[in-house]
């Protein structure tokens, strides 16, 4: 690992400093209701106006045109300041930038500035109950009908979908065509008859992940982006920004929340047992891991190597598993007050998963809404099998996994 900040980044994170500390408040993650509402809202027009959302994007299209570099000082001053950063994530770091790769000047001049105004928002239609690991099985269809595209199926695990404006879908649009071919890469309004969407509702009854169903639902021709039958190389463009874009900060989300577990075993006694100091010792190790693998992933990108895709799928996989163990033993330390609700009756925010729109009748204290979410993470963005695959062939050269009879 070969990683040295210049000195043109570093002045650059003095820049981004200074603007924090100018416009962020200092208590904005105790505000609540009708104050945390108008903070969101005044956010996402500073950060507008001070040219950070979507930053990285060419100036030509609103951004600032940021280097590798800038980009990694950026999220890593919010991350800091435990600043919001993003008006939207499926908008501004996934369907996004795939447009400025993929999309035409006309979808770019349509889409781009309304993702970074916030007018509109995004959610994601990739997985289907038969297709999720095995995303090219998808049976979603679009049939061209004179100027509009006709859809039906059914996508689930769709994150934020009773908030969106639109989803970025894959459909097939040519059902003879082979597996991995025949796929496009549709933008479809979801405010519209023919699309239903139904919150899968969570034992603390928040609900991030929803089914959606489309029947006849419609959208433009000219909608597809990355050329018809196309999708699937579009789409593993769109995976990439959703893996790449926090090398260096991602691991301060399972930092701050290992210092809660930590918090809670030195509070009920817990911390004084040999066996649970070794197992928060182990999980203190792996954050620290974590930490070096970002800055690894990291220096592969900015020298141009061949690892920079396979240690994201190396990431995901270590850390998705890292946080289920580490939320078990959570539990563990909680013992029996675990098994009780001990959060409040309004929203809590857990770090990495933020404000959960849980029941006020089952309030769950935020270490018991990150057990609950951590059971998800081993799945979504590709399984921990999918993840293993991927080093073993790319990382480890062994021989691809045999295909079913």
């Amino acid at each position: 690992m070969d990683l040295t900040y210049p000195p043109e980044a570093e002045a650059f994170r003095a820049e981004i400093r200074a603007w924090l500390d100018a416009n962020l408040p200092d208590n904005f993650q105790d505000l609540k209701g009708e104050a945390r509402k108008q903070f969101n809202e005044e956010w996402v027009r500073k950060l507008y106006e001070g040219g950070w959302i979507c930053a990285s994007w060419p100036k030509e299209y609103g951004g600032k045109g940021l280097s590798t570099m800038q980009q990694v000082v950026l999220s890593e001053e919010f991350a800091r300041a435990g600043a919001p950063m993003r008006a939207d994530f499926f908008g501004d770091t996934l369907v996004g930038p795939t447009i400025l790769q993929w999309g035409t000047e006309e979808q770019k001049k349509e889409f781009l500035p309304k993702i970074l105004t916030g007018q509109i928002s995004w959610c994601q239609g990739f997985s289907e109950p038969d297709a999720g690991s095995d995303l090219a099985g998808l049976k979603t269809r679009a049939e061209l009908d004179g100027d509009e595209w006709v859809v039906n199926g059914q996508k689930v695990w769709t994150t934020q979908a009773q908030y969106a404006d639109y989803v970025f879908l894959l459909a097939r649009t040519d059902p003879e065509a082979p597996k991995h071919a025949g796929i496009s890469y549709l933008l479809v309004p979801m405010q519209q008859p023919g699309v239903e969407v139904r919150p899968i509702e969570q034992v603390d009854g928040s609900s991030e992940f929803n089914e959606v169903f489309f029947n006849n639902a419609r959208c433009p021709k000219d909608n597809v982006v990355g050329g018809v039958n196309n999708g699937w190389k579009v789409a593993m463009t769109t995976l990439g920004f959703e893996r790449g874009t926090s090398a260096t900060t991602s691991h301060r989300r399972f930092q701050k929340e290992l210092e809660d577990v930590i918090d809670a075993a030195r509070k009920n006694g817990r911390a004084s047992d040999p066996l649970t100091r070794q197992r928060l010792a182990q999980a203190w190790t792996k954050v620290k891991i974590m930490e070096v693998n970002g800055l690894r992933t990291l220096s592969d990108v900015l020298h141009g190597t061949k690892q920079a895709a396979a240690l994201g799928a190396l990431n995901k996989m270590y850390w998705s598993e890292y946080h289920k163990e580490t939320m078990e033993l959570a539990v563990d330390i909680l013992g029996m007050d675990g098994q009780i609700l001990t959060g409040k009756s309004d929203e809590d925010f857990v770090p990495g998963v933020g404000r959960r729109r849980g029941r006020t009748t089952y309030p769950v204290s935020p270490l018991q809404a990150a057990f609950f979410f951590s059971r998800s993470e081993t799945i979504w963005g590709g399984t921990a099998e999918i993840q293993r695959n991927i080093v073993g062939e790319r990382v480890l050269g062994l021989p691809k996994e045999p295909k079913p009879a």
